[in-house]
Formats: structure tokens, C-alpha cells, sequence
């Protein structure tokens, strides 16, 4: 499940404008993928806020203050829509910034309707940062989408960092997952929706924790859905490849940390990246 959009005034048949999508960190970069799959004729500029990661522990207010400054710094870019690839953000700071601006913003949430459909045991479960597991707009969700289903909210406490950092194979991280994940399949959980944009990483390592009976569900690909629709119903799809841009990637914190994370996380080397300072 993903948060709405802002209606937008279609301008164009087609429009090659680039696409803005933002996190904490890397972890929006497994939105990006899934993004990428069903859109392969746009383009891209994605900013990585890694001098203020993890999101998980500022304030509401210091959340809104980042979307926004991001969120500018994009329009100014001239993209066409904005892609919130982050939990944590979208729950506490989406409905501030399209009050704030115009154009399509597309959050990111976990896909409670998803788990609470597939689930058999009608125990559930959603993994994400303290943060979202916390907020108000989660239990809302929830209310509204798992009627008659047990969803456990359990936050995963230093994850989004180590995964930061290309830690994957630390210790500590089978440590926070198993402290984590053990409980819910002694509780006859079957389906858990990753409510971090960093976890999708280590699907491999829960899926080897909680067994093969327990179907694991990210957002990402329910976020190219609904970016897919949103630009289709503006008129704003970039109809072919013939006059895509590059894509360009920005960090507020260090290029060869972002440089040398993403290869390990997505096994290819990003080309135009670059530090902002916002």
C-alpha cells in the first residue's frame, strides 16, 4: 500500500522531466529499483539525506524541515513528481508537504492490505523503524485496512544504520533480527510487510529466520504501480527512452560512503553522484 498523490494539471502527451524520489539514505534505493522495472523509459534524481540519517529518531518536526528543504531542492530541478521512499518520512511529513506544494508527491507505506489478504493465520506482522511502528498514521492504517487481523508493530532498533553503513553481514544485524523476528513465528505470524525502505536488503536473512511458510512483502513495487498511474492519469509519462536524461543521485553527507554502498547494495557503479548541502 502506498500513500496517495496530489492531483496535478497534465501539461503534455509525454514528458521526459525527471522523476524525484528521496530517503534518509540508501534504503530509497530499493524503491528506485522497482521503480525502474516498470518505468525504464524515465529518469531520475535521487537525494539521499545521509547526513541526517536515521530518520527514525528526529521529531516530527525535524522531519517535516527535511522533506521540505528536499522537496525544493526537486521542484527547483524541475521534476515532473516526487517519490517519498521512505516510511518514516511519508507517515509524519507527506501530508504537510502537499499542503506545501503542487505537483504529485507518492509516499511510501506498508502494505498492510496486502498481509492482512494473504495471511491464512490472520497474524501478521509489520517490521519497520521504531518510528513508524509508533506512529499514529500506521495505527490508522491498520484500523482501516486489517479488520479482524492481528498485526504485531515491531521496530528493528539500529537496522536503517547498519544497513547504512554496507554492514549486512555484521553480527549485529542477525542479532536485532532474530531478537526481532523469533517472537512473531513462535507467535504463528505468516505474513510481515517490511516497513523500511532499508530492510528489502536483508530479505534474505529474514526470510532464512522466520522460514519459508512466512511470506515477506516490501512496498516497492506498489509504489511503481502508483507512480505509474499517477503519471499516466497527468498525461506525464516519458513515452519512450529516445530523450532520457540521465539520472543524477545527490547526498548530503559523504560521495564515496554513498558510492561504496550502493555498489555493494545494487552491484553496479552510480555515475553522477554528487554532495548537497541542505
Amino acid at each position: 500500500m502506498v500513500a496517495g498523490s496530489n492531483p496535478a494539471v497534465a501539461t503534455s502527451v509525454m514528458d521526459n522531466r525527471p522523476i524525484g524520489i528521496f530517503d534518509s539514505g540508501v534504503g530509497g534505493l530499493s524503491i528506485l529499483l522497482e521503480i525502474k522495472k516498470l518505468l525504464p523509459n524515465e529518469s531520475f534524481i535521487f537525494l539521499a539525506d545521509q547526513a541526517y540519517v536515521p530518520y527514525g529518531e528526529k521529531t516530527k518536526g525535524e522531519l517535516v524541515e527535511r522533506a521540505g528543504r528536499i522537496i525544493e531542492f526537486l521542484v527547483k530541478n524541475d521534476v515532473k513528481a516526487v517519490v517519498v521512499a521512505c516510511n518514516t518520512s511519508t507517515v509524519y511529513a507527506i501530508d504537510e508537504m502537499r499542503k506545501r506544494f503542487s505537483l504529485p508527491i507518492i509516499g511510501t507505506v506498508p502494505v498492510i492490505k496486502t498481509i492482512a489478504k494473504i495471511s491464512k493465520s490472520k497474524k501478521t506482522a509489520v517490521f519497520s523503524t521504531p518510528a513508524t511502528a509508533e506512529s499514529p498514521y500506521l495505527t490508522a492504517l491498520i484500523k482501516k485496512f486489517a479488520k479482524g487481523v492481528v498485526v504485531y508493530k515491531i521496530g528493528g532498533t539500529g537496522l536503517e544504520e547498519l544497513v547504512e553503513d554496507g554492514k549486512l553481514n555484521d553480527k549485529k544485524v542477525e542479532k536485532i533480527l532474530y531478537a526481532s523476528l523469533i517472537p512473531l513465528v513462535k507467535n504463528g505470524v505468516d505474513a510481515i510487510a517490511l516497513g523500511c525502505t532499508h530492510y528489502p536488503f536483508l530479505r534474505e536473512k529474514i526470510q532464512k529466520i522466520v522460514g519459508r511458510n512466512v511470506k515477506i512483502v516490501d512496498s516497492g513495487p506498489a509504489v511503481a504501480r502508483r507512480l505509474r498511474q499517477v503519471l499516466e492519469n497527468n498525461k506525464t509519462l516519458a513515452k519512450n527512452g529516445e530523450n532520457k536524461k540521465e539520472d543524477y543521485y545527490f547526498t548530503t553527507a559523504n560521495t564515496s560512503m554513498f558510492k561504496n554502498v550502493s555498489l555493494l547494495l545494487l552491484k553496479e557503479v552510480l555515475k553522477n553522484v554528487s554532495h548537497i548541502d541542505l
